[in-house]
């Protein structure tokens, strides 16, 4: 039983050092802007530790040797930064330092997603016999976005004597590598320097740092405080002796500033050193870092951390109350899929000039670099729960659409844009391109975002500003990727799909149709601009014309589908039924993934797929094949997917539900939500799976919910497992917000506020007026 489903407890097993790996991971604190990994603050060594601060989208340039550097392969990338270490505090009791590796030591973890805070609660016998009680409390601020604060409380139960505290800023840092790993960097490298360092007139410790090729700059101040029940708070200046019995000074270094708080404690006593935080960077804050960050602490100091605290409560009590969503009858479960959402708020950057990154802000896997995953998996939550954030992920994507069409011109393109598989500010970053830049099917991800958004929000302003320009160039683009056959067929050659164990092929399905749908909705966003007058700005910017609305016409109504009327299949490609079988069945499970135990090559001669492909298409975009060929594929493609990849499980589960099959949509989704919180994969340590996170929120509202997004508008056609007493989910559509209750035999659907005119929700096909509630029986399977 679990008490609240919103506290997460984990006890450290000090022995286990994969176990405190993975909780420097599912500890984190995170806000979109900042994150830093849950490591220990005595940073005891001798034991491998990803100590990681990080700030999405700040990036350095380095180098990615190609064995034959051809023609526009990659040969630099960006990577994701380790820019600071300020959550190291040290911790002595007279002569004996804490560590949690000496002495009799009981340690805890609490995520409390409330809150918006996490602890480490910690029970400590020293050596020498002195027992001591710590409560480390950790906020990423969801408000102040550039904040960080600690609060390490120290209670003694029998120790009398000094105290110090040491308290670490620390600009002379490096990134995590693991050379035996390919979603890893592969070297360790020092991409940032410290330029200037000091103390200032407050107390507080000031650091300006600068990457060695990007040219971007970081300020960040560390401020610490030291109090009591006797005082409220005590702000220590540098070498400053104090009536109280505290004392503080500084260690100054060209990169390492460390300010020692010293005091006496008495049996029964408690202290708390209170430490801020503040990272300030050029992306959002131009030349002005240093200003920025001395306005924002000074906010910070203002509010004390009550205040902070409050407010971090007040804003989550808003994202629970928008994105709510329960599972009645599975406390586990339930809990898994919270944690999931509050990770993807921890994950996201809201300000459009950040995205999300493979593993949020939690770990170095993946170098930090955004993929189509943002689009599929998570856009999907954000757009149903907080459009808001959907329309910065896409801003992004706008940001970076000129860099996108400098790497379509790269790949010998004469028009439209292609954005790169994997990037942080718009470079192409892969350096694998059979399962990386070949995956144009971003392109499609994308657009299909957009229009997404569209449908959900109806944001005319949005869509003729920024969104249409996005869904014509990537239109663009199709035209010239691909071509007509001598039978009037517009084929998509030397392609790769989402199943990276298949690449460059021709006519992958999921790539040809989603390039079908961008195609169609150009054609539409350009009648709707047009009969709004809002198209000429555009017109003039890219000269988009008549002529090349009938080219994406023509180019949509010829797109080859691939389909196989002996199994009654889409084919996943032209040449998929042409190779060998694989006996999946029979490779223990110490090789998988395959990726890590088997030559690509042998991968691609055998019909094995890493995960969803062909059923992903047929799941957002069913009306494009018939029920007969989705049920069909579906049975297909489930024997030959081994799920190597995070983001399989839950399409599965979706389709599952949609074909009648509810013990299987159970067993995916179980898969899916678990996936971290359970370390089911076993490599949580380097980072959660954040497309997975989304993807496990839609198997719930996609799958089981039934959800669907059309142009008619909201379909829903909900079902329920056996095990569960029920479930209930929340969305927004048109400005309403939609409540979806389902029970055993009934459900409820609800609009707040109430529609005089009414919503037109489709629910199990049917037109229904919602205006307050309806209310239905649930259909038996067949």
């Amino acid at each position: 039983m679990i008490n609240n489903r919103y506290i997460l407890r984990r006890r450290d097993h000090l022995a286990d050092q994969e176990e405190l790996l993975l909780h420097e991971t599912l500890f984190h604190n995170a806000n979109g802007y900042l994150g830093v990994r849950s490591c220990l603050e005595e940073n005891p060594g001798g034991f491998r530790s990803v100590r990681g601060m990080y700030l999405n989208g700040f990036c350095d340039i380095i180098p990615m040797i190609q064995a034959e550097n051809l023609y526009g392969l990659a040969n630099e990338k960006e990577t994701m930064l380790n820019v600071l270490d300020t959550q190291t505090v040290r911790l002595f009791a007279g002569d004996e330092a804490f560590s949690c590796f000496s002495g009799e030591c009981s340690s805890e973890r609490v995520l409390d997603m409330e809150a918006g805070l996490s602890r480490r609660i910690v029970s400590w016998r020293s050596p020498g016999g002195k027992r001591l009680r710590l409560q480390i409390t950790r906020m990423a601020s969801f408000v102040i976005q550039p904040l960080f604060l600690m609060q390490y409380e120290l209670y003694s139960e029998d120790y009398r004597g000094p105290v110090r505290f040491e308290s670490l800023h620390e600009g002379d840092v490096r990134n995590y590598s693991n050379p035996d790993d390919p979603r890893l960097a592969r070297e360790s490298r020092q991409n940032i320097r410290v330029l200037s360092s000091g103390v200032d007139k407050t107390g507080a410790s000031r650091m300006v740092s600068e990457t060695l090729r990007s040219g971007l700059r970081l300020a960040s101040l560390a401020y610490n405080s030291l109090a009591s029940p006797a005082y409220n708070s005590l702000a220590l200046l540098a070498y400053n002796s104090l009536d109280t019995g505290y004392s503080g000074r500084f260690t100054t270094g060209a990169s390492r500033i460390q300010q020692e708080l010293c005091a006496e404690i008495e049996p029964g006593q408690s202290l708390t050193l209170s430490k801020y935080t503040v990272l300030c960077d050029s992306i959002r804050y131009g030349e002005g870092i240093e200003d920025a960050a001395e306005q924002i602490l000074g906010e910070a100091l203002e509010q004390g951390p009550l205040g902070l605290y409050a407010a971090q409560k007040n804003y989550l009590r808003n994202y629970w109350e928008n994105c709510r969503i329960e599972i009645r009858g599975d406390d586990a479960l339930n809990q898994a899929l919270l944690y999931n959402q509050y990770q993807l708020l921890q994950s996201v950057s809201r300000d459009g000039r950040g995205n999300i990154a493979a593993k949020g802000l939690s770990g170095e896997g993946y170098e930090g670099h955004y993929f189509w995953d943002t689009e599929m998996y998570i856009m999907p939550f954000f757009a149903l729960c907080d459009p808001p954030i959907a329309r910065a992920l896409i801003e992004y994507r706008y940001r970076i659409l000129d860099r996108a069409r400098e790497n379509a011109a790269l790949l010998g393109h004469r028009s439209g844009a292609l954005f790169p598989w994997r990037t942080i500010r718009g470079m192409e970053c892969s350096g694998f391109f059979p399962a990386g830049a070949a995956q144009y099917h971003i392109n499609g991800d994308i657009a299909y975002a957009v229009i997404n958004y569209w449908l959900l929000t109806g944001d005319i302003e949005f869509i003729a500003s920024k969104g249409a320009e996005i869904v014509f160039e990537t239109a663009r683009l199709w035209l010239d990727l691909g071509n007509y056959n001598n039978r009037g067929q517009f084929v998509i050659n030397d392609v790769t799909g989402p199943d990276e164990y298949t690449c460059i092929v021709n006519n992958n399905y999921y790539t040809n149709v989603l390039a079908q749908y961008n195609l169609e909705w150009a054609v539409k966003l350009y009648a709707l601009l047009k009969a709004r007058n809002l198209l000429k700005e555009l017109e003039d910017k890219i000269n988009i014309n008549e002529r090349e609305i009938a080219d994406f016409t023509g180019a949509a109504k010829a797109m080859y589908l691939p389909y196989d009327r002996s199994l009654g299949i889409n084919l996943q490609d032209d040449s998929f039924l042409d190779k060998k079988d694989l006996d999946i069945a029979a490779i223990p499970a110490e090789q998988h993934p395959l990726l890590l135990h088997y030559h690509p090559l042998f991968l691609y001669r055998h019909r094995v797929c890493k995960q969803a492909d062909t059923v992903l298409a047929h799941f957002i975009l069913e009306e494009k094949t018939s029920p007969e060929a989705i049920r069909n594929s579906y049975n297909y493609y489930e024997k030959i997917t081994t799920h190597d990849s995070s983001l399989s499980a839950c399409v599965f589960s979706i389709m599952a539900s949609r074909l009648g099959m509810l013990d299987k949509a159970c067993g995916y989704f179980g898969d899916s939500a678990k996936l971290d919180l359970f370390n089911l994969h076993q490599n949580t340590r380097d980072g959660i799976h954040t497309a997975n996170m989304g993807g496990s929120w839609m198997a719930v509202v996609y799958g089981f919910g039934g959800l669907r997004v059309k142009e008619a508008g909201l379909y829903l056609a909900p079902i329920i497992p056996g095990a569960w007493e029920g479930y209930e989910f929340c969305i927004f559509y048109r400005g309403s917000r939609i409540t979806v209750a389902v029970g055993p035999d009934e459900f409820e659907i609800s609009a707040s506020p109430e529609n005089a005119e009414g919503i037109t929700v489709f629910v199990y096909g049917e037109p229904r007026l919602l205006r307050g509630k309806l209310r239905g029986s649930i259909p038996a399977l067949k």
